[in-house]
């Protein structure tokens, strides 16, 4: 039986369209991922996402919500958030003056990720940064491009 068995653990929470959420969210991350080195850039990756999904898409209106989604294998740990749509524009990344003071946030993001990722469209976008671990990161280096 332990060759169908998979070492990637995968959890998923939805959250209503409130800021609060936000910080519970940002708790649960942290104790999902409590024993992996990537906890504290998780969280933050998840407060700025979820936050985002809020002030920018249908997830902050009184009945929105939004998903976070964490996948942890040995190599990798996928952060994902999922809005409810309702947005223009796609996210990216913005190089505002100093003096701003939004625009900061998904450049953090990827900053703080290997990879940052946006999949959908006005029905909804999942944006989901993979935080590698140093073996990983080793071993895409030798790859070639």
């Amino acid at each position: 039986m332990d060759e169908y068995m998979s070492s990637v653990r995968i959890w998923g929470l939805t959250c209503p369209g409130s800021l609060e959420e936000v910080g519970r969210a940002r708790r649960w991350t942290r104790e999902v991922l409590a024993d992996s080195p990537h906890a504290d850039d998780a969280a933050l990756i998840v407060t700025e996402l979820g936050a985002n999904a809020l002030l920018h898409t249908l997830s902050g209106d009184p009945t929105g919500s939004f998903h976070v989604s964490l996948a942890l294998s040995e190599h990798v740990v996928c952060v994902s958030v999922t809005d409810a749509g309702g947005a223009k524009t796609v996210p990216a990344v913005e190089h505002p003056d100093d003096e701003e003071t939004h625009g900061r946030g998904l450049g953090m993001v990827a900053a703080l990720a290997q990879h940052v990722e946006t999949l959908g469209g006005e029905d909804g976008r999942t944006v989901t940064a993979y935080l590698y671990s140093s073996t990983a990161v080793d071993e895409l280096a030798c790859l070639p491009r």
